[in-house]
């Protein structure tokens, strides 16, 4: 892949060798590079990170993907990274070839011809963005940037810091975007687990820190995704991912309200969703839950406040709607604390089992998951508590002490089971008639004692 500089005339006419500088660099030749070993470079290779890397392998790109994770690297090399089954072949095969190459290099960053960035961007305990991962990723593929390339960021973050974290800094290194070198930012769309939609049909939103910024970056996501929406800057970009998962935490807030409201008038809250949800135009349906978990909805909305209260506006729906997701665990303990109760079973000393542990169905995933929430606090409450999934031996709860997976969910003798994510692959046999099941997932109608959350 090559990259066209738009506006090289005032370029000085140096020797088109690349110089490696650290974060306090001196100024750089500007000409630019024109052959790369590799088309284009993926820096983190999480959940988001490896499909795009293999994606962009499958339409015939030249990828290293960088990780300083070497336990991570280990895990891609053996196979056995939590993909769809679909990623799982693309693996396979580019494992395979000599075009696709993972490292913990850094240096081979400037041997790409495109740099995605690709890496965590969450929240610390007082809800505000932890910057170190993102910040640390962008000064590593600043000080490693060659006259040419193209650098993009997909990790949500607030509007502005694609220009703060990259274009700035490449500014002090003697490289300006749009003529030396290109920026541009595009919001990732991977949902793990979820295979509706192949990565190619979902469209990619592109910005840039010039109109050629934009250009490239549309060129280089062009050569798989199908799609390319360009908005006129890198901010729009930003605040279009920070918009998409707003609005799911606020409509997933009414979700919860909603449920609350059909258990007192003793209605089903699915039924009632599930009968709005004919409507073909002006609604579009959200379900209530435990909790929310993941990167997008627990973590972005508080991207966009943060930004909001420095500025000193106020946005009362999506602060409210983050308060809430926020609480829905502790309405979890309240409600196991009421169903004992009404079996006369105190709360401390009754054994309770959580099924499912991840955040979402048929994934190996727990970032940010209710269930370690749920699991923390009834252990705080005096519970005996134990918890089932297949997709985990083990987990580390809010005070860091660690809890084995039960194996034998009849062995454990619950009083309570609270199902939590309801795996395909857990069988329920195990379930005796007698048992209450709690069920904050509201779907599972078929089981012999369930109350809702």
């Amino acid at each position: 892949m090559s990259i066209e500089i738009v506006d090289d005339s005032s370029l000085p006419l140096t020797h088109q060798g690349r110089q490696r500088t650290n974060a306090d660099a001196r100024l750089i030749p500007v000409i630019p590079r024109t052959q790369f070993d590799f088309d284009v470079a993926i820096v983190g290779l999480g959940y988001v990170g490896l499909p795009t890397a293999l994606s962009l392998h499958a339409a015939g790109l030249r990828v290293l993907g960088v990780d300083v994770s070497e336990r991570r690297l280990a895990v891609i090399r053996s196979g056995e990274a939590d993909l769809l089954e679909s990623d799982r072949d693309r693996l396979e095969t580019a494992l395979e070839g000599d075009d696709f190459q993972i490292t913990g290099d850094t240096y081979l960053l400037g041997d790409a011809a495109a740099v995605i960035i690709c890496v965590p961007t969450p929240i610390d305990e007082h809800l505000t963005p932890d910057l170190e991962i993102l910040a640390s990723a962008c000064t590593m593929v600043v000080d490693a940037a060659v006259p040419g390339q193209l650098l993009m960021l997909t990790s949500t973050t607030y509007p502005g810091c694609t220009r703060d974290l990259l274009v700035t800094p490449l500014l002090v290194r003697g490289l300006t975007a749009g003529k030396d070198i290109f920026v541009s930012f595009s919001p990732e769309r991977i949902d793990p687990g979820n295979d509706r939609f192949a990565h190619e049909d979902v469209p990619r939103v592109v910005g840039g820190a010039t109109p050629a910024c934009q250009t490239a970056g549309a060129a280089l996501l062009g050569r798989y995704a199908r799609n390319i929406h360009g908005v006129s800057s890198l901010e729009v970009a930003e605040m279009s991912k920070l918009l998409e998962n707003t609005f799911r935490a606020v409509n997933i807030a009414l979700a919860n309200e909603f449920a609350e409201a059909c258990l007192a008038l003793g209605l089903s809250v699915i039924e009632v969703i599930n009968a709005a949800a004919t409507k073909p135009y002006g609604f579009m349906p959200f379900f209530p839950g435990a909790g929310v978990g993941g990167h997008c909805i627990p973590c972005d909305p508080h991207y966009l406040l943060w930004q909001l209260r420095k500025a000193h506006v106020d946005a009362p729906v999506i602060e409210h709607a983050m308060s809430e997701i926020a609480g829905r665990p502790r309405r979890v303990l309240e409600r196991v604390r009421e169903t004992l109760a009404d079996q006369g079973k105190p709360l401390r000393g009754a054994r309770v089992l959580v099924v499912g542990v991840s955040y979402k169905p048929n994934v190996a995933d727990l970032r940010e998951s209710p269930a370690l929430d749920i699991l923390s606090m009834l252990a705080d409450q005096g519970a005996d508590v134990g918890f089932h999934d297949p997709f985990f031996g083990s987990v580390r709860l809010r005070n860091g002490s660690e809890l084995t997976a039960t194996v034998d969910p009849d062995a454990f003798g619950a009083d309570l089971v609270v199902l939590h994510t309801d795996h395909d692959n857990v069988d329920w046999e195990w379930l005796s008639p007698e048992v209450l099941v709690l069920d904050t997932t509201y779907r599972r109608t078929d089981l012999p004692r369930r109350v809702q959350l």
